[in-house]
């Protein structure tokens, strides 16, 4: 049997293969890790659907590849262990995913029908019925306005994949191509396309390809940064109390199993801040035109790690207690860091935390995390002398920096989540630190 790549999740339709953990002649027992599969910034195992013996491994490290492609070929040792029939034209199509019914292939279309010029020819679909594609294909045609019935499966079953609609939108783009040089003539030019430099000439160079979590950061960097407008509000916080607390419990939490951290305390106080200001928690529609408060606090920790950022989400903050917040943190930092985080812990997010004081510097602009409007950034907190109560006294103040989307959040706003935060942070008590008894 062929053992193809199954559907991942939600939106999740190929991936790059980071490792092989299998060869020809090795005997597989039921859900033992075949090959790990990195998608947008996780890493997932894909294990064996049955036992068996490899007779052939069909992909290497590196390779892209999508829902339905044969990871390797499989000689079951069950029972029923039926010969491979020779390719017939009644044959079925390969075991489609959970959304088509089993051996139930889509009918050809009539041979006499012909697609408009400049289009696919129709789908395999009966009319009125939406041809096999994957969630994130029609979420994808329907942004772009797309008619999938226009549109001919290249996989088997006439399933609809990310080629196909490339394919139909340069066809519809060379069609219009006479119409578009000519409305350009009166045009402003546009933007130049990248030029690609050779920096050999001038010196030794190295290369290296961009990694896919790399180029994942990437791309929705720059989505974040070309659609949504950043403001950033910068002030500080007088943590020297919260630091005395961290520092004097710390002994009951080591005794736990784990370590109390700022990033426990800015957590609690992002959600104090949160309740005050909602619309810090919310997302713009923009399709729809609205904005969607959230009544969950799923607040999202940038983690730096070898390859790149990472940014886990706990969830139910508001219902947590610091201590388990302080495990919750460690687990979740090392899962990212050994890229071993699923796929479905990082969605969902309603606000996210970067904090940089473990390695150093202090204001910066962190780039809001889309579909999410705001993000807190932490720098390292320094001790500097401050006048309190007219006298000068060293206080230990760490830098805070928020960035937001001014389309739904205004200055004023901005300027009194700051003040909330702040005071959140500064207005722990020694309730809030210690273990029950």
């Amino acid at each position: 049997m062929d053992v193809r790549l199954p559907k991942l999740g939600e939106g999740a339709d190929s991936g790059t293969v980071v490792s092989v953990l299998v060869k020809d002649g090795d005997e597989v027992k039921e859900g033992q890790t075949l090959i790990e599969l990195e998608n947008e910034k996780a890493v997932a195992p894909i294990p064996a659907p049955v036992s068996g013996k490899i007779a052939k491994v069909s992909v290497k490290e590196g390779d892209k590849i999508s829902v339905g492609h044969i990871i390797l070929t499989l000689a079951e040792t069950g029972p029923e262990q039926p010969a491979p029939e020779p390719e017939a034209k009644s044959t079925p199509a390969p075991a489609p995913e959970k959304a088509q019914s089993p051996g139930k292939e889509e009918p050809a279309p009539d041979p006499v029908e012909r697609p408009e010029a400049g289009e696919s020819a129709p789908s395999a679909a009966k009319p009125g019925i939406e041809p096999p594609a994957a969630p994130s294909i029609r979420k994808l045609a329907r942004e772009l306005g797309i008619d999938l019935r226009r549109i001919r499966g290249s996989e088997p079953g006439g399933r609809i994949v990310m080629a196909d609609i490339r394919g139909y939108i340069q066809r519809l783009e060379k069609l219009a191509a006479p119409a578009k040089s000519v409305s350009q003539k009166s045009a402003p030019s546009a933007a130049p396309a990248a030029e690609r430099i050779d920096f050999s000439k001038w010196g030794p160079v190295t290369k290296k390809p961009l990694t896919p979590l790399r180029q994942t950061i990437s791309r929705r960097i720059t989505e974040s940064w070309n659609t949504i407008p950043h403001v950033t509000q910068f002030d500080e916080a007088d943590i020297t109390g919260l630091t005395e607390l961290r520092k004097r419990f710390a002994g009951e939490y080591d005794a736990k199993g784990t370590k109390l951290t700022l990033t426990p305390f800015a957590l609690k106080a992002v959600v104090a801040a949160l309740k005050k200001h909602p619309i810090f928690n919310a997302s713009l529609d923009e399709l729809a035109g609205e904005i969607v408060s959230k009544e969950y606090y799923h607040i999202g920790l940038a983690v730096d790690t070898d390859g790149g950022l990472i940014v886990p989400v706990i969830r139910d903050v508001d219902k947590k207690s610091l201590l388990d917040l302080s495990h919750e943190v460690h687990a979740l930092a090392e899962k990212a860091r050994d890229r071993k985080v699923a796929l479905e812990e990082l969605k969902g997010g309603t606000f996210t935390i970067s904090n940089q004081g473990g390695i150093g510097g202090a204001h910066f602009t962190p780039i809001v995390n889309k579909p999410e409007v705001a993000i807190l950034g932490l720098g390292r907190g320094t001790l500097r002398p401050v006048v309190k109560d007219k006298q000068i006294e060293p206080r230990l103040m760490l830098p805070i920096c928020i960035s937001y989307d001014h389309r739904v959040i205004d200055g004023g706003t901005a300027a009194r989540f700051t003040v909330a935060l702040i005071q959140a942070l500064e207005s722990f008590t020694e309730n809030d630190v210690k273990l029950g008894r």
